[in-house]
């Protein structure tokens, strides 16, 4: 004997989604992802281009040892970065910004926090500090 047909879905009940912390930390990263995507492109950067820069900005003379080697090529290829004899290591290249790094970086690290400000808009800054320290409990 067939089963009986549901009648039609009138309105979704996404009430479980919405309960998981999982599912709500990746909504909201997608669509920081996707504005982040939008916005950098215009420095022709992706994820990990910022990523990496980010690192050598806040990290001057980080090791090429430290950091992905291809990443490093493709960034040098750029002229955004260059190479240097470590100060104390004579076997390790210290990685530093060239000045057009030192300017993309500037410009792309203000791109970035006014879009982590415009996709928390709704939250105080209380609350975007206390959304940042909950999601950090998550991983660490």
């Amino acid at each position: 004997m067939p089963d009986k047909l549901s009648p039609a879905v009138e309105t979704v009940d996404t009430s479980y989604l919405e309960g998981l912390v999982g599912y709500n930390a990746s909504r909201a990263a997608i669509t920081v992802i996707e504005v982040f995507l939008q916005r950098m492109a215009v420095y022709g950067m992706r994820q990990v281009d910022f990523s990496v820069m980010s690192l050598i900005t806040h990290n001057p003379g980080i090791t090429s040892s430290q950091l992905c080697a291809a990443m490093i090529n493709a960034l040098e290829r750029r002229e955004l970065i260059i190479r240097k004899p470590h100060p104390s290591d004579g076997r390790a290249v210290g990685l530093h910004l060239t000045t057009a790094g030192q300017k993309l970086m500037h410009d792309a690290e203000r791109t970035a926090q006014e879009l982590e400000l415009d996709a928390t808009a709704h939250l105080t800054a209380t609350e975007r500090k206390t959304l940042i320290r909950l999601l950090q409990k998550v991983y660490l």
